[in-house]
């Protein structure tokens, strides 16, 4: 969606929220948040007038350490319409530049004048109150600013910090009408912001300054004493003969840095990695003006004996100042050579910041990185974690069988760019899709080959990666492009494919410490996007599943017209099924259900029920007798699978169910329900309701009864059966749902098929958590004159009456060239229910898409179909009955059974 598509629908839901509507789709999460608590916090859009403090220092250390950045910004956006501003840590503005300086002179002065505290309980959501309110970079666009004299400007924001506390100081925003958009802007004010945190950090230095000169003082005093033969400390990398490598040097600075955090005195003996033991002393520090610090120093013993090591904590006792320097300890040779590592606070806190910041992403990459169960949105997670604050631009790379859910026998052969994501729109990499084919020597083949991975810290040097593709890697290098990592996706042992990370705003190139977070961040992601692979497939075989055993279509029937809907939840497929089944004398039955859980478990489950409720349904059961059989049922999977495993292994949950049928010709629906939500009943004028029918236990507790109700629907009412997943939402009230329910259904001019699809834009959410099965079914009726009903006395003779009367009947509908076989059927019909049954006996012709030929009576016995021997008088009727109809059965009713059948009007 474009900003101008975006922000139409972000106005429209702003104007839905302030009017106490419920707002959830189309708004993103912050913003959202922000607008509910600028509502409790009583805030009015229509606020014009903000706090005013005047008692804000303008040369305070945030504004001195801001100024040369805020004046580089003001350079670089001369003559454009941005706005920047520096506020403190409670929202107040400190100070205001502007890219066109005459812009303060038409601006008001809440947009002007520092001072005018924008923090979110004053000003409601806006750029610099969101900043804080979330500690982290935000855009705000348009109709997103609560207030509506903000309406037609954006804003990107984002906190500064103290380094060394991690306590967010300051805000730097910068504001831009709506219309003016930079994808580099998010990443340029997060890097001013660093700049800011570094000039910050930068004021300390004076007080480290005190701390060093009094570290130097020290050792001239501890010279001057006889204490040391040099009171110069030399370079660390000059410590041994052959100086320290750099290794070393990480080693023995990560140690110090452990060793400053203590203000008591310690020394601990490390071992590099080329076998020699190197001893790191620390010793408290107080200079002339107060300032506490640490000195660190590494010591070798030189010749000094081997105690060298409590030699060395004596001899440098004497760092501490205001006391005596110690004598040197007597010795045979030249006392322990030192070099200083760390003293005061300069070198600590730039290896703490980095260290913390390494932890802050890797702590943020838990919560970020996979979010969700899908394969590509898994892999965009990952990129977007990675960028600004690791690289600029990653890309994903994954093979297409992983995309489906399944491993890639050969991860090269088919790898596809799953992910890119920059501080730009326009990346300099291949799209999303295309296929990408590294060749032997390249960085992204090196992964694939097996290499943990693979540094390049200067790109343009790579000639192996510039060979790949000279038009493309000079595209590349011309966006400014100029260091590589690549790491590959591996999990469980599978290889599921490359994340590239590049740089190229940030001057400096990779580091051995961003070679250790690119695996660490790789790493997480890499368990994510398998347990999504592995999801992906098992959710494809449960869809699939689940799909094979729903209908494949609506059969043919004339009861009602009908339409259906079927989401499938996108965590994991579940146990939601619908039905239509026809039953004898025009009538249809109606059946949702849903069974507990998710996973190709359920969907096999529903699979059974929904088998199990056709043959129910076609012994002609009623509501409530089928119910019965169908909770019998679920009691028995569940003792069975229990049986076979584990105690719950795969224990049923239950299911719940709706089972209605519809009478065309006496507009009566029958139901009962097992724990199912009601239906919904739109009435030929547009009234709504939902029956209050007996609730019923949930299916699978087993001896509990269930009960029918019965309800009179007129021609052209619509019944409405659905899952909960429809309205039943972890973040909105079911009340609410029902409500949005009921106004999508209020049209009863409708088709099924309109009405399926306005319930569902009305009421399902975006990305369903559960199934929804949907059935909508408008009723139909038969008309009075295509039906016709005799009651037949127990007498034999009549029965040639009721052949008259029928005939007739034929003649009147156009159905002369069916009358013999109606003839006989209901000869031999009728006969038998006065033979063998009680009264009253009732004959009826129901003229349909068939022609129905109905005997009731009085008695529960049913007649059986069999095969008459040669020398039988009798038997045969039935037998008939069977090879003139295209169908025919009994069904059961509370005052005895119906004998029918159906003859195809094409029969004759």
């Amino acid at each position: 969606m474009g900003l101008t598509g975006g922000q139409t629908g972000t106005a429209r839901s702003r104007e839905r929220f302030l009017l106490g509507e419920p707002v959830e789709d189309g708004v993103r999460g912050p913003i959202l948040n922000s607008w509910r608590r600028s509502r409790l916090l009583g805030l009015s859009p229509e606020q014009t007038e903000l706090p005013y403090r005047d008692d804000f220092d303008p040369d305070s250390r945030l504004v001195r350490a801001a100024a040369p950045v805020l004046d580089q910004l003001q350079a670089r956006f001369a003559g454009s319409l941005m706005n920047i501003s520096l506020a403190d840590g409670n929202g107040t503005v400190l100070q205001r530049r502007f890219g066109e300086p005459s812009l303060a002179r038409t601006l008001p002065p809440i947009q002007t004048v520092p001072g005018f505290v924008f923090a979110e309980r004053f000003a409601g959501t806006n750029g610099i109150g969101l900043a804080l309110a979330e500690r982290r970079l935000c855009q705000v666009y348009g109709a997103e600013h609560f207030a509506e004299r903000s309406q037609a400007s954006a804003c990107a924001a984002t906190p500064i910090r103290d380094q060394f506390s991690g306590h967010v100081v300051g805000v730097l925003c910068f504001g831009y009408p709506r219309g003016y958009e930079d994808p580099v802007l998010p990443a340029l004010v997060h890097r001013a912001a660093e700049a800011i945190e570094r000039r910050l950090m930068d004021q300390c230095s004076e007080r480290e300054r005190a701390l060093l000169r009094t570290y130097l003082d020290a050792r001239l005093l501890a010279r001057a004493g006889g204490a040391e033969g040099d009171g110069h400390p030399i370079a660390l990398d000059e410590l041994t003969d052959g100086g320290l490598d750099r290794h070393d040097q990480m080693v023995l600075k990560e140690k110090a840095t452990e060793l400053i955090c203590s203000t008591g005195r310690a020394a601990v003996e490390v071992s590099l990695h080329h076998g020699r033991d190197v001893t790191l002393v620390s010793r408290p520090l107080v200079s002339d003006s107060g300032v506490e610090g640490v000195v660190v120093e590494a010591v070798l013993p030189g010749d000094a004996p081997a105690h060298h090591l409590a030699a060395t904590v004596h001899a440098t006792s004497d760092l501490a100042v205001n006391l005596p320097p110690h004598p040197a300890p007597a010795t045979g040779g030249p006392g322990p050579v030192r070099g200083l590592v760390l003293v005061g606070e300069p070198e600590v806190g730039k290896y703490a910041v980095a260290a913390r910041r390494r932890l802050e992403l890797l702590a943020e990459a838990s919560a970020r990185i996979g979010t969700t169960l899908d394969v590509g949105r898994t892999a965009r997670e990952l990129a977007e974690t990675a960028v600004p604050r690791l690289a600029d631009y990653v890309t994903v790379d994954l093979p297409e069988a992983v995309l489906r859910g399944e491993e890639s026998p050969d991860p090269r052969a088919d790898l596809r760019r799953a992910v890119v994501h920059g501080i730009r729109s326009d990346c300099p990499f291949l799209p999303v899709g295309a296929h990408v084919e590294p060749l032997p020597g390249t960085p992204h083949m090196r992964c694939l080959d097996g290499e943990p991975a693979v540094f390049e810290p200067d790109l343009s040097a790579a000639t192996d990666w510039t060979a790949q593709n000279p038009e493309d890697a000079a595209r590349i290098l011309a966006h400014g492009v100029h260091s590589l990592i690549c790491v590959p996706l591996l999990a469980r042992g599978v290889l599921l494919g490359i994340a590239s990370f590049y740089r190229s705003l940030d001057p400096s190139p990779f580091g051995e410490d961003d070679l250790r977070l690119a695996r660490e961040l790789v790493a997480r992601a890499a368990l994510s996007v398998d347990n999504a692979r592995c999801f992906t497939r098992e959710h494809t075989l449960a869809l699939a599943l689940q799909r094979s055993l729903m209908p494949r279509g609506l059969p043919e029937q004339g009861a009602v017209e009908v339409a259906h809907r079927y989401l499938p939840a996108e965590s994991g497929v579940g146990g939601d099924w619908f039905d239509v089944i026809p039953l004898s004398g025009t009538r249809v039955a109606l059946l949702v259900g849903d069974v507990v859980g998710h996973g190709l478990h359920a969907a096999a489950t529903m699979g059974r029920l929904r088998m199990a409720a056709r043959n129910f349904a076609e012994l002609e059961l009623a509501p409530d007798e089928l119910l019965t059989h169908l909770d019998n049922l679920l009691v028995r999977l569940d003792r069975e699978e229990g049986d076979e495993g584990a105690a719950g292994s795969g224990a049923i949950a239950g299911a719940t169910c709706l089972y209605a049928i519809y009478d065309p010709t006496s507009q009566l629906c029958t139901m009962a329900r097992a724990g199912h939500p009601p239906p919904a009943l739109v009435d030929p004028d547009g009234g709504v309701t939902f029956p209050d029918l007996p609730a019923g236990p949930p299916l699978g507790l087993g001896g509990l009864p269930f009960e029918t109700a019965e309800i009179h629907l007129p021609e052209h009412s619509t019944l409405v059966l659905y899952t909960d997943g429809l309205v039943d939402r972890r973040h909105r009230d079911i009340d609410t749902s029902m409500e949005r329910l009921r106004g999508a259904l209020a049209h009863p001019d409708r088709r099924p098929e309109d009405t399926c699809r306005a319930v569902i834009e009305a009421v399902a959410p975006a990305h369903p958590s559960d199934d929804i099965a949907l059935l909508v079914a408008r009723t139909r009726t038969v008309p009075a004159d295509r039906i016709a009903t005799w009651d037949l006395p127990a007498d034999p003779a009549r029965v040639s009456d009721i052949r008259a009367a029928a005939t007739r009947r034929l003649a009147e509908w156009g159905l002369d060239e069916l009358a013999f076989a109606a003839e006989l059927m209901l000869s031999e019909l009728a006969t038998n229910a006065v033979r063998y049954g009680s009264e009253p006996v009732r004959v009826r012709l129901i003229h349909d898409r068939t022609l129905i030929c109905e005997v009731s009576d009085g008695s529960n016995t049913a007649p059986h179909l069999r095969r008459a021997a040669s020398t039988d008088e009798g038997g045969r009727g039935l037998f008939l009955v069977a090879q003139l109809s295209q169908a025919w059965g009994a069904r059961y009713t509370p005052h005895g059974k119906v004998i029918w059948a159906e003859c195809a009007l094409d029969a004759a």
